[in-house]
């Protein structure tokens, strides 16, 4: 049938973030900064995890990976984003709709894992130290990083067919700036009420698990810190345990809001804003909070720089 055909394999078209912007250029000069230091900062960070011995430990090897999705992440969206505002062509088609889907769900679900097992890795840094080496073995992050990575590749395939699947013989046009699942689900002409349940019930279990892992620990690890006796040490694990707290806020937050809140609750600017904001930002914010302010990271950095530049400029003499 030649109209199933058409509404199956078309392309669509992304309405984009620059369309409604006064000042479109801005904003593109903006995201592409946002894009180029996120990459440079998530680069420098598995750089110097790999090279610096001292940093040869489970939550940098954690955050590294970390790093990687985050890379990975934000180069599914933007760099097509920023090349369809340059040639001034917005189309995307069926297949490559479908790969940015998949690719992005993984990435998503593979991070929402990664920081709620990262949270036990504090949970037992903080109240089992002695054990630290046995229950954070190199073994036991193997299994955390594949466990991650396997948990947002089984969301992947899952919602992606489904999605997919569905008729879409209304307007082609994609209000948003990718190939999120509400957007597309607003062109289906069927009703797909029964899978939105069915998404809503998963991505709660998807919050819902690495969430429950995330309170545990941090409930254990601040009766822990009430009973030091130190001050230093106090703040220290405090340090620590707060700049995960922040990210795990605003990821957990911006997906709540995108695939928890009810529809009256949403509006195709709020969502092109929120889903900016953690598809675009926060992969910049995560080496910032979480890394580059450590003090580790940072002395590493510098040691990392000098013999860059005593090697450079012995071989310039």
């Amino acid at each position: 049938m030649e109209l199933g055909n058409y509404s199956m394999y078309a392309d669509f078209v992304l309405l984009g973030l620059f369309s409604n912007t006064r000042f479109p250029w801005l904003l593109f000069a903006l995201i592409l900064l946002v894009f180029v230091i996120s990459i440079t900062s998530n680069t420098i960070m598995i750089i110097l995890i790999h090279m610096d011995s001292h940093l040869h430990t489970p939550m940098y090897y954690l955050l590294s990976q970390l790093s990687l999705m985050d890379i990975l992440y934000i180069s599914t969206i933007v760099p097509k984003m920023l090349v369809d505002q340059i040639v001034g062509q917005r189309a995307i088609s069926f297949a490559g709709c479908t790969s940015q889907h998949f690719i992005y769900l993984t990435l998503a679900g593979a991070e929402f894992f990664l920081l709620g097992l990262m949270s036990y890795d504090r949970y037992v840094a903080i109240c089992n130290p002695l054990r630290y080496p046995v229950l954070m073995s190199r073994k036991v992050c193997l299994l955390i990083v594949v466990a991650a990575w396997l948990g947002g590749s089984i969301d992947g395939f899952l919602l992606t067919p489904v999605t997919m699947q569905f008729p879409f013989c209304a307007s082609r046009e994609i209000n948003h700036f990718f190939c999120e699942v509400p957007a597309l689900l607003k062109l289906s002409c069927t009703d797909t009420s029964t899978y939105e349940t069915a998404m809503y019930v998963c991505c709660i279990m998807m919050l819902l698990i690495p969430f429950s892992v995330i309170s545990a620990s941090y409930t254990r690890i601040l009766i822990t810190v009430y009973r030091m006796n130190e001050a230093e040490g106090r703040r220290k694990a405090v340090a620590t345990c707060s700049s995960h707290m922040v990210v795990v806020s605003l990821f957990y937050g911006a997906a709540m809001y995108t695939y928890v809140l009810p529809h009256s609750y949403h509006t195709p600017e709020k969502d092109k804003a929120v889903s900016a904001f953690y598809t675009i930002l926060t992969p910049l914010l995560n080496p910032l909070i979480y890394s580059l302010r450590n003090k580790d990271v940072s002395r590493a950095l510098k040691k990392t720089l000098g013999k860059c530049l005593s090697s450079g400029s012995v071989s310039t003499f």
